[in-house]
């Protein structure tokens, strides 16, 4: 059993892949950038370690994927990423379906919201309508902390921005990295099979289908917000079986 969701104070939403239908045009981004660099990956790698890929870890994500990558090449991999993002995709995200008005009616609930996100301050700025953006009370981006998911820091300091302890913030989250930075930070983790199904996913203390799955659990019940067949804490036969 997850909190009642009565007793929480906060939500903390990832950005790409929650409240904006960002990753495809990442993904695209990641596989020229790397081809380039002659390097061929799938696209369900790049979603995997969506948040994660750092410098100190590409190379081990990649050579165990048959590239040849080190930090240095690692930077200008990442360095063309961002430049091929911003000149072809960038104008091309949108947020998704019914998320603006959702966090509207739950800003109106008197739920305090934030963003967190491991994209830079920048590309933050620029992919995230100023219309939503005003409805958060803290933004925390990927160059904001010292360590990113899927270490907690960065759903802690957007806990301490909010002026609330963790153990009262519910994560929202479609990355493994993500889940396991919302965990670390003691919070509760509701993930959404935006990009990922749910076997990737099972760490989650719940997985819904859909953002009208997460409405429902949000702002329907708000007495019994219970764990489903989902729930962290179920065999893995279970979750893979609900989730096919």
């Amino acid at each position: 059993m997850i909190k009642e969701i009565n007793k929480l104070k906060a939500l903390l939403f990832d950005m790409d892949g929650v409240i904006l239908d960002s990753m495809p045009w990442h993904v695209l981004a990641w596989k020229k950038a790397l081809e380039e660099a002659g390097c061929q990956v799938g696209d369900e790698l790049i979603y995997l370690h969506e948040g994660a890929i750092e410098p100190a870890t590409a190379a081990e994500i990649f050579h165990n994927n048959g590239c040849c990558m080190d930090e240095e090449l690692f930077g200008r991999v990442l360095k063309r990423q961002m430049e091929i993002f911003n000149r072809y995709y960038r104008k091309k995200v949108r947020p998704y379906q019914g998320v603006p008005d959702l966090l509207a009616d739950l800003k109106r609930q008197g739920l305090a919201l934030a963003v967190v996100t491991s994209s830079h301050s920048r590309i933050t700025s620029e992919v995230l309508p100023a219309s939503i953006r005003s409805l958060f009370s803290a933004v925390v981006t990927g160059d904001a902390v010292s360590r990113r998911k899927p270490w907690p820091d960065p759903y802690l300091a957007a806990a301490k921005r909010l002026g609330l302890v963790p153990e009262s913030c519910c994560v929202i989250e479609n990355a493994p990295s993500g889940i396991e930075a919302a965990l670390a930070a003691e919070m509760t983790c509701i993930a959404i099979k935006t990009t990922l199904d749910a076997r990737h996913l099972a760490r989650a203390d719940h997985v819904v289908e859909s953002h009208q799955e997460l409405r429902a659990l949000l702002t329907g019940n708000r007495e019994g917000f219970q764990a489903s067949s989902y729930a962290r804490g179920k065999t893995e036969e279970t979750v893979e079986t609900c989730g096919e």
